[in-house]
């Protein structure tokens, strides 16, 4: 799709600025959203969840996981999505996102390197989880990964570059709950990333561009 290359020393730059938080995310928000609060009150009631952005290299270029949804799980069935789940009562947000890594994926935490702060806390309307992203390095180059045959139908290795090509975002009008609403969606690998999925990857885009952007790139 592209031929830009994102180096993990550019990532760690990126994600040491400041989040860019909901206006971030909208870029890729349906709009309107169904069941959204906006502004969202502080100190919403929710559950918790964490996904993480898993990095890895691969022939110098980095790439990070995408997988779809069993139609098993409890929620989001089919869709594509980031691994991850909700949070254990004896564990903190990023303990989830590894934990959710490993019974996805087969991925080892120990050989998984948490860059920087966690993203901005988003919202899900349609089951009531605030979701936290972590972006994660994989140190031992590209994982063997194995998938949980409960939760994940097809695992995706995605080229980051692919995030920032010209044309990978589009949009469409769907119906969602009854309303018609226009739904953005990045279109990668044949399949549409739309949702609360499309805006984590949003702000973690965002920052990259950004950082970019200032190194003249």
């Amino acid at each position: 799709m592209t031929d830009r290359v994102i180096h993990l020393a550019e990532v760690k730059r990126a994600l040491a600025a400041a989040r860019g938080g909901r206006p971030a995310q909208e870029r890729m928000s349906p709009r309107p959203r169904p069941g959204d609060i906006f502004p969202m009150p502080e100190n919403a009631a929710g559950k918790q969840a964490a996904v993480l952005i898993l990095l890895y290299e691969k022939g110098g270029d980095l790439y990070f996981f995408l997988t779809r949804r069993s139609n098993t799980v409890g929620v989001h069935q089919g869709q594509i999505s980031l691994p991850g789940g909700g949070k254990e009562t004896d564990e903190s947000l990023r303990e989830t996102a590894l934990r959710e890594a490993q019974e996805e994926l087969d991925v080892d935490p120990a050989q998984v390197e948490i860059i920087g702060a966690p993203l901005t806390p988003l919202y899900i309307p349609v089951s009531g989880f605030w979701v936290t992203a972590f972006v994660g390095y994989y140190t031992l180059g590209e994982p063997a990964h194995h998938a949980s045959q409960s939760e994940v139908t097809e695992v995706l290795p995605t080229r980051l570059g692919d995030l920032l090509a010209e044309g990978v975002v589009q949009e469409e009008e769907w119906e969602l709950h009854g309303y018609r609403v226009r739904v953005p969606f990045f279109k990668l690998g044949g399949y549409k990333v739309w949702g609360a999925t499309a805006m984590i990857l949003a702000e973690f885009v965002s920052l990259v561009e950004a950082q970019r952007a200032g190194a003249g790139v």
